[in-house]
């Protein structure tokens, strides 16, 4: 079946993009070195070829259609391809060159970011990455970090976020811990089991509460701030832990506890500075960090 996106002009295609990700039409024009008139000229050619409307204005803003926002995630695509594409025709890749810091949490850093930092290195061989391994939300502010992985969207008016998914977690517990204190079956069975916290304990119990777990500080018997560290104490037998499902289901003696139980489900961000309109070596390392990890 042919693309019907490949017989309309790319630069209205880039046009609506950049609009879209910006939220004005000058602040667009400016991104791409075009004047405003000329932008929202393209804007409306799209529109016209696709015969409906992709923004509506909202106070002195665009705010995207429920058309626009279904055809965002296609063309977001088409554009980071044909970045990809150029990158490699041209052989800039081999130019892309200096320190990209990323920050994730201590668990993605060891478990998720390894495969995607292969990629990085074949593509842009000259690139130095720094992996970050915080859960600091002030690491871009303080200019410690380029691009930020986090499951809180970020409000800072100079920073740039884009959800990439919603992933998934449960708790697991070692199968030499359950086979010593038995699987539980439902969750009153819980109140009988040692837990293994992981930063505030306090804030996951009022999240879990709801959700009807019946547990308390007093099952939370040991503990870290690092979850790297929480997860490997749950491997070693000492309770029940939570963690994202791709990290739990590659983690050897590990089981799932009440598997019948709904997901944790949890949001992925990816956070930049604005820069990463002028910045190609940041852009690079976004939007392979974006196409990764909307993967799953």
């Amino acid at each position: 079946m042919n693309d019907p996106l490949a017989a309309f002009d790319w630069n209205h295609i880039r046009a609506f993009l950049k609009t879209a990700e910006t939220g004005s039409l000058s602040a667009a024009a400016r991104d791409l070195g075009v004047t405003q008139p000329t932008l929202g000229r393209q804007v409306s050619a799209l529109e016209t070829d696709l015969g409906v409307m992709l923004f509506e204005r909202v106070g002195r803003g665009l705010s995207l259609t429920s058309a626009g926002a279904e055809l965002l995630d296609h063309v977001r695509a088409m554009g980071e391809a044909a970045e990809r594409v150029a990158l490699a025709a041209s052989g800039q890749s081999q130019t892309i060159e200096g320190r990209v810091a990323i920050t994730a949490s201590d668990v993605y850093s060891a478990h998720l970011l390894p495969p995607i930092l292969k990629e990085l290195q074949a593509t842009a061989p000259k690139l130095v990455i720094d992996v970050v391994a915080s859960d600091e939300l002030q690491d871009l502010m303080r200019r410690e970090a380029d691009i930020a992985i986090r499951h809180v969207r970020p409000n800072q008016p100079d920073l740039i976020a884009r959800l990439v998914r919603e992933a998934e977690g449960f708790f697991y517990a070692s199968t030499d811990y359950l086979d010593r204190r038995g699987r539980p079956e439902a969750l009153e069975d819980l109140k009988a089991h040692d837990f293994i916290g992981s930063g505030d304990v306090g804030r996951m119990l009022e999240y879990l509460h709801p959700l009807g777990f019946p547990i308390a500080h007093s099952n939370f018997r040991i503990g870290s701030e690092s979850g790297l560290v929480a997860w490997e104490l749950c491997k070693q037998g000492f309770g029940i832990a939570p963690m994202a499902a791709e990290v739990a289901e590659v983690t050897e003696g590990i089981e799932k506890v009440l598997p019948n139980i709904a997901p944790i489900v949890f949001p992925t961000w990816l956070t930049t500075h604005r820069e990463l309109h002028t910045s190609r070596r940041i852009r690079l390392v976004f939007d392979t960090l974006a196409e990764h990890l909307a993967r799953g």
